[in-house]
Formats: C-alpha cells, sequence, structure tokens
C-alpha cells in the first residue's frame, strides 16, 4: 500500500458521516440528481428537522465507472453557500461520502404544488386571498435577493416553492441557478433548455441566445395565475428533446400563451425579430389579447391591481416586463388583505404533511 492510499484511508476513517451526524426518517423523492431524505440530528438539543439531498455520482458506461462529482451538484453547493435570505432554501452542511456529495437543507413541510393540488382536488375551494398574495410576495422578496446578487433561478415551478407549515416560502432546487454577471460564454451554451415549459418565457422559446432576470419573472406570473386559478395558464403539451435535432420548437406551448395573451408583435416586443425561431411564427394564426376575459372569468375576487400585476409579468418584451423589485412595491400588496410572513398560521391553515417513505414505498414507521 503506498503512503497515499494509507493517507487517504485514515482520513476517510475520520471524516464524519451523514448517518452519525443524522438520523434518516425516511425517503421524500428522487429525480435524475439522485434522491431527498428526511432527516434530524442525533444531537438531542437539535429539534429542527432537515431535508438531506443525495446527488448521483457521475456514471461512464455500464462498468459503474464513477468520474467525478457532478458538476451540476457543485454549481448549487457553491451557490447555496452564499446565499442568506428568509425566502431561500437554507443550505446547513455538505458531506462528501462514498464519492458522492449530500447536501444538509432546512426541512419544509409543504410545497406550492402540493397545497394547489389539495385545493384543487380534495378541498374544492380556491386559495384565500391572503395565502395567495403572501406567498406571491414572499417569492418576490426571495427574487429580488437573488436577482440583487446577480443569480437567475431558471427553474421556478409550483414544485420547488417550499413552504413551511406556517407558511414562510422557501425557493428551493437551485440546480439550474446561474450567475449571470459578465457570464464567459452565454448561458444558452452551457444549458440549451431551462424552466419547465408551461413556465418558460417567450424569449426561451423563440430560442433567445441572451436571455434576463425577466424569465423568473415570467415564472413568477404564471405560478401567481396558477394559484389564483388552481390551474396552469399555459398548459401546453411539450416537444421533446431529439438530441440528433438539437432543441425543439414548442408550437404547442407557444399557441397556449398567444390563445390567451394575443400573437406578439414588432410593436409590442420590438426585438423579436431578432430571435433565432422568428420565421416560425409564420405557422401561427392571429390572436386577440384575452387575458382580461381570461381574468374577469376565473379570477372574480381579485382587484384591478392583481389584474395589473399579473400582466405587467406577462409582458411579452423582456425589456418591459416589470423586475421584482417594482413587483415587490406594486400597489396591489398596499391593498388589503396585507401579505403576512406567516399567513398559514393566520389563515389557522392546516395541510396534510409530505408523505415520507421508505424507499420501497412503505412507511418508515412500520415494522
Amino acid at each position: 500500500m503506498s503512503w497515499l492510499q494509507s493517507y487517504r484511508q485514515r482520513r476517510e476513517k475520520r471524516r464524519t458521516k451523514v448517518r452519525e451526524k443524522y438520523e434518516l426518517l425516511g425517503f421524500i423523492s428522487s429525480g435524475t440528481y439522485g434522491r431527498v431524505y428526511k432527516a434530524r440530528s442525533r444531537n438531542k438539543q437539535d429539534k429542527s428537522e432537515y431535508a438531506i439531498k443525495q446527488f448521483k455520482s457521475e456514471k461512464e458506461g455500464e462498468t459503474i465507472m464513477t468520474t467525478g462529482i457532478s458538476q451540476s451538484a457543485c454549481r448549487e453547493i457553491s451557490l447555496c453557500r452564499e446565499l442568506h435570505h428568509e425566502n431561500i432554501v437554507r443550505l446547513h452542511e455538505v458531506f462528501l461520502e462514498d464519492k458522492a456529495l449530500h447536501m444538509v437543507l432546512g426541512y419544509t413541510e409543504h410545497d406550492l404544488l402540493q397545497i394547489t393540488h389539495h385545493h384543487s382536488q380534495i378541498l374544492r375551494m380556491p386559495l384565500p386571498e391572503l395565502i395567495v398574495k403572501s406567498f406571491l410576495w414572499q417569492l418576490l422578496n426571495g427574487m429580488v435577493y437573488l436577482h440583487a446578487n446577480w443569480v437567475l433561478h431558471r427553474d421556478l415551478k409550483p414544485a420547488n416553492i417550499l413552504i413551511t407549515s406556517e407558511g414562510v416560502i422557501k425557493i428551493g432546487d437551485l440546480g439550474l441557478a446561474r450567475i449571470f454577471q459578465r457570464p464567459l460564454q452565454p448561458l444558452y451554451n452551457g444549458d440549451k433548455v431551462v424552466v419547465t415549459v408551461w413556465y418558460r418565457a417567450p424569449e426561451l422559446l423563440l430560442g433567445a441566445r441572451h436571455y434576463t432576470k425577466a424569465i423568473d419573472i415570467w415564472a413568477i406570473g404564471c405560478i401567481f395565475a396558477e394559484m389564483m386559478a388552481l390551474r396552469p395558464i399555459f398548459k401546453g403539451e411539450e416537444a421533446k428533446m431529439d438530441h440528433k435535432k438539437g432543441v425543439p420548437f414548442q408550437q404547442n406551448q407557444l399557441t397556449k400563451i398567444f390563445e390567451l395573451l394575443g400573437t406578439p408583435t414588432q410593436e409590442r416586443w420590438p426585438k423579436i425579430i431578432h430571435l433565432p425561431d422568428y420565421p416560425q411564427l409564420s405557422q401561427f394564426r392571429t390572436y386577440p389579447n384575452s387575458l382580461r376575459q381570461w381574468f374577469q372569468s376565473v379570477c372574480k375576487k381579485y382587484s384591478e391591481s392583481a389584474f395589473h400585476l399579473l400582466s405587467a409579468m406577462l409582458e411579452y418584451d423582456p425589456e418591459r416586463r416589470i423586475t421584482a423589485e417594482d413587483a415587490l412595491n406594486h400597489a396591489y400588496f398596499h391593498e388589503d388583505p396585507k401579505p403576512a410572513l406567516k399567513c398559514l398560521t393566520m389563515q389557522n391553515s392546516v395541510y396534510p404533511k409530505r408523505r415520507i417513505t421508505v424507499d420501497d414505498g412503505r412507511d418508515p414507521h412500520r415494522k
């Protein structure tokens, strides 16, 4: 055994293991990145609960030969280490164990997808406006912080909006987040497709190579509409990626947007003619803007200020789209009911707890 191997063995023995410090209570979810578990500290003085995100190692071929640590994981960890805000999920610590990274994050009992689903499918009643307004304000508050620190989230959707049992928003899953201050190359070069298609801004759908924080605002506008309507506002069918042909043109998704917001024109969006897929617009018929009719039929109890804010977020031209900071100071938030940080507690709203299982799908507390 070489001195280097001996050193590595001694170092590994001294390294604290995840399960030595935390007790895993059960399995939450999995994805292309890896798996997420609910946990609690083995320190009896620490009553907090945690989510442990375990990243898969990068593999090569069928021989399962580890080639390194996920670049996406490294980016997410490096960003989360620098971000400290009440509406951003908190990273407590990181473990490297068995050539896999583990992020120990603050645990939240709910996410926005779960809550809207509960209202639409179980309660069959709308979200109270206090909750909608409070969630939206906190989401914008977190986004002001990210954008002020030159960070684009690039994957905002209800499943990534984490919520505590009291009603505090924690923006999560920063795996696609990137620094956008003076990038060495266009962000498009690294990730050809960002943002789940229902929340993807029109400039991305039309092939923009350079994009801005306005893409996050469009996604928040879609989320705002979904909280009011309890269903996605632009529910298109995604054309799947074909690696041989490159990024597919999302005609169905654009049709859903045009049907509600009207077909974009150069008058409404002067620089649209410079987008790579602008010639594709000749395939579409001309639609009028019917957003107000949709709002009046679906969001009857909401004010004109709410409509104005939604319209400003769903502005076609990214240069004219409202900023997170201006949205946070919009007149809508000065109307009653005023937004509250712990809105679920104020409303006495109690939702089913997040489902936790063991890896084979059984309840972890069953024998």
